[in-house]
C-alpha cells in the first residue's frame, strides 16, 4: 500500500497505509472514547475497510487520510487528511479535512500539526479553492481544532446527519469552512499558538 504523497512536519510522517498498520488502527477505532461521537465503535473488518477506502481515495484523487507517524515514537497515532464528502448534503461537492487519533495522543498538538499540513498540501499543491470539515454539535474538542486552524462556522449551515437517526443526539451536525484565500494567515496563527 505505500507510495506517495507523503508528508512531514517537525514530529510526524503523513504517509499511506502499511499492512502493519491495521491493528493498531483496529484497536483506535474500538476505543469507546476515540468514538463518542460517532454512532458506534467499529469492528476489525470495517476498520480494515476504512484503510481500503482511504487508500481508494490516493489511487482516485491523489488524497486521502494519511497515516500519522510519530516519528522516533509511535509508528501509528492515528489518521489524518482529506475526503471527498460523500453523504447527502446540500455543501456537495467539497473536500474535508478529517482527522482521528488514538486516546494517549490526545493534548499534544498532533491533530492540529498534521491537520494544517494537510491544509497546506490541500491548497499548496492540489490547488483546492475551499474545505469543510463538519461534526457533530457536541464534539467541542473538535470543534475547537477547527477554529483554530481558521475555519468558520455559520449556524445557518448546520444540518442533521442523513445517515444517523434524527433523534439520535449524534445527529445535529455544524459546518466549518476554510478558502483558500482565508488560510494564509490563519496558518500563520496556528504556527504562534503552537
Amino acid at each position: 500500500m505505500n507510495g506517495e504523497p507523503r508528508l512531514r512536519t517537525e514530529r510526524l510522517l503523513l504517509r499511506r497505509w502499511r499492512e502493519s498498520d491495521r491493528e493498531p488502527f483496529a484497536v483506535i477505532n474500538a476505543d469507546p472514547q476515540v468514538m463518542e461521537h460517532y454512532p458506534a465503535t467499529l469492528s476489525r473488518a470495517s476498520s480494515d475497510a476504512l484503510i481500503e477506502r482511504f487508500e481508494a481515495g490516493f489511487r482516485e484523487h491523489g488524497y486521502g487520510l494519511w497515516a500519522v507517524e510519530i516519528a522516533g515514537e509511535r509508528p501509528l497515532a492515528g489518521c489524518v487528511g482529506l475526503l471527498p464528502v460523500e453523504i447527502d448534503v446540500a455543501f456537495r461537492p467539497a473536500v474535508e479535512l478529517g482527522w482521528r487519533l488514538a486516546r494517549d495522543c490526545w493534548g499534544r498538538g498532533i491533530a492540529a500539526e498534521a491537520a494544517s499540513a494537510s491544509v497546506a498540501f490541500a491548497f499548496q499543491r492540489l490547488r483546492l479553492e475551499r474545505l469543510v470539515a463538519y461534526t457533530a454539535a457536541i464534539n467541542t474538542r473538535s470543534r475547537r481544532l477547527m477554529e483554530r486552524l481558521g475555519m468558520t462556522h455559520s449556524p445557518a449551515e448546520d444540518f442533521l446527519h442523513p445517515s444517523i437517526a434524527q433523534s439520535h443526539r449524534l445527529s445535529p451536525h455544524v459546518l466549518y469552512r476554510l478558502d483558500a484565500a482565508g488560510w494564509k494567515g490563519a496558518d500563520a496563527q496556528l504556527a504562534r499558538g503552537r
